[in-house]
């Protein structure tokens, strides 16, 4: 079992739902993304989505963009990440999902990517611009260093695609709650249940986890009601981002009242 894997088995049987948290690398410096990485683990997070950096993010929304243009103007590379995500494997217990556009990981070369990912310590990609369609070029030299691959699903996407993003994912499938960028939002998609239904359907006892616009301790507490997973990205990135003098502070007290959202029956907060 990888350490993906572990960590939803581990929520499983303390009965409530993965936190997964998302920082974006290097945002605004190297150092600064290694002490929110200890902050999320502090506060209980199972799973960190280390975000390489790219000046064409077209699945982000505003606060996302802003962090990437931050990273990139401190000169954050993929190497940079690889070397943060080395930091925090020695300084943490989270699982590490490399978490990218294709094109950085193209210019590196797939296979030096795979292995220099994996001897950082990550344990899972996802490439959020490659459909199961465009994943043969990649998945197996990923596959080959021992990594997991998660792909996305969405409320548009028919039985028969997440049937595929489910054959070729490992560690979980990711259910993207709305159409649309990433960023906050005040609530979740009525027909959200329904999806995660079809994509548990597709996936069989793959664990789903569901992100893009859970912002608060409400939204969580209901998306950890239906999936396996939640992950926040906006929310903890723009907690930092509006926090300059204490971004880890900002960062840990919101990642904790999420992680307890995460939990079920009756130890849930009211």
């Amino acid at each position: 079992m990888t350490r993906i894997g572990a960590a939803f088995e581990g929520a499983r049987r303390e009965r409530r739902a993965a936190f997964i948290a998302y920082l974006t690398a290097g945002d605004p410096s190297p150092e600064a993304t290694l002490g929110l990485a200890r902050a999320v683990s502090r506060a209980g997070a199972d799973v960190l989505e280390l975000g390489v950096p790219f000046s064409d993010p077209i699945a982000d929304g505003p606060v996302l963009q802003r962090s990437a243009a931050r990273a990139l103007a401190a000169g954050t590379t993929l190497a940079t990440v690889f070397d943060v995500a080395r930091r925090i494997r020695r300084e943490t217990s989270l699982a590490l999902v490399l978490f990218s556009y294709v094109n950085p990981v193209l210019r590196f070369g797939v296979a030096g990517a795979a292995r220099a990912a994996r001897e950082a310590g990550f344990d899972g990609v996802l490439l959020t611009d490659v459909p199961p369609e465009e994943t043969r070029g990649l998945h197996p030299a990923m596959r080959a260093e021992g990594l997991d691959t998660i792909l996305l699903v969405s409320p548009t996407s028919p039985l028969r695609r997440m049937r595929e993003a489910a054959r070729l994912s490992s560690g979980f499938l990711y259910v993207v709650s709305r159409a649309g960028i990433t960023g906050a939002r005040t609530s979740l998609p009525r027909d959200l249940p329904e999806t995660v239904r079809r994509a548990r359907g597709a996936g069989g006892s793959l664990p789903v986890a569901v992100g893009f616009g859970i912002a608060t301790p409400e939204a969580a507490r209901q998306a950890a009601r239906i999936a396996d997973g939640v992950v926040v990205g906006s929310a903890l990135v723009q907690a930092a981002e509006a926090e300059a003098l204490d971004r880890e502070g900002a960062v840990e007290s919101l990642a904790r009242r999420l992680v307890d959202a995460c939990r079920r029956g009756p130890r849930a907060p009211k």
